[in-house]
C-alpha cells in the first residue's frame, strides 16, 4: 500500500495519474496547501521541503517503508516499482529522463512563475509577466517541435508525458491558446482521453482551486509561513543591508 500525500495542483496531479496508470494500490492523505497543512510536523517528517506530492510506500525496498518527495523522483520510483512507463534499454531510458528533467527544470518553474504573476500576484508587474510568459511560450515551442517528430515527448508514452501534461492542462492561467501549438494540442488531447488520467484527475477534484486565492491561502502559499518549519521560524533577513 502506498500513502499519497496530495492536493490537486499541477505537480500533485502527476502522482495519482501515475499510480492509476501503473495499477498500484494507494490511499489518499489530503494535505490542504491553502490552509497551511503542509507545515504540520507530521508532514514535515515525510517532506522537509513542505510541498506536495509525497508518498510513503509501506512495501518499499527490502519490504521496509520508504518515504519519498519531489514528483520527478516519485515518478521514477513508481516506474521502477511497477516496471511501467520507463524503458529498460539504456538509450531510451535516458531519453525519458532527459524530458522528465526538462519538465522539472523548465516547464514547472517557468509555467509556475508565469501563473503566479498573472493569477496570484497582488499587483501586475509588467517585467515579470513578460519575462515568464515569453519563456512559457518558448517552452511550448520546444515541445511543439519535438511532438511534430514523434507521438510523445520521449518517443513512447512515459513518465515524461505524465510530468508535463498537468502543466499544459492549466494553460488558461498562462493565457496560452493551445491551437497555436497544434502538435502539443494533439498530444494533450490524446493523453486527456486516457482512462487512467481521468481517474487520477478525479482525486479530490472538488477541492481544486487555481487562481484568486483568499488572504489565508495567500499567506500559506506565499507569505512568511514559508519561513516556518515545524514551529521554528528562520531568522528574518533584512534586504536593506
Amino acid at each position: 500500500m502506498i500513502d499519497l500525500y496530495f492536493w490537486p495542483t499541477p505537480n500533485g496531479h502527476k502522482i495519482p495519474v501515475m499510480l492509476e496508470e501503473c495499477g498500484l494500490e494507494y490511499r489518499v492523505k489530503a494535505v490542504n496547501m491553502l490552509r497551511g497543512e503542509q507545515f504540520r510536523p507530521a508532514f514535515l517528517r515525510i517532506n522537509p521541503n513542505n510541498k506536495i506530492p509525497a508518498i510513503v510506500d509501506h512495501d518499499g525496498p527490502g519490504g521496509e517503508p520508504m518515504a519519498l518527495f519531489e514528483s520527478g523522483a516519485i515518478l521514477q520510483y513508481l516506474a521502477d516499482k511497477s516496471g511501467k512507463l520507463m524503458p529498460r534499454a539504456r538509450r531510451a531510458r535516458y531519453q525519458v529522463i532527459q524530458w522528465l528533467t526538462f519538465q522539472v527544470a523548465n516547464v514547472g518553474p517557468m509555467f509556475g512563475q508565469c501563473g503566479h504573476f498573472l493569477g496570484y500576484a497582488p499587483r501586475q508587474i509588467r517585467y515579470a509577466i513578460d519575462r515568464y510568459r515569453n519563456e512559457t511560450l518558448r517552452l511550448y515551442g520546444v515541445m511543439d517541435r519535438q511532438l511534430a517528430k514523434q507521438e510523445f515527448l520521449a518517443g513512447g508514452y512515459s513518465i515524461a508525458d505524465i510530468a508535463t501534461w498537468p502543466w499544459v492542462r492549466v494553460r488558461w492561467l498562462h493565457r496560452i491558446e493551445l491551437g497555436d501549438f497544434p502538435h502539443v494540442e494533439r498530444w494533450y488531447r490524446q493523453i486527456e482521453a486516457r482512462p487512467a488520467v481521468q481517474r487520477g484527475l478525479a482525486v479530490l477534484a472538488r477541492e481544486e482551486k487555481i487562481g484568486n486565492p483568499d488572504a489565508k491561502a495567500c499567506e500559506a502559499l506565499f507569505g512568511r509561513s514559508q519561513l516556518t518549519q515545524g514551529g521554528r521560524k528562520n531568522r528574518r533577513v533584512d534586504s536593506r543591508r
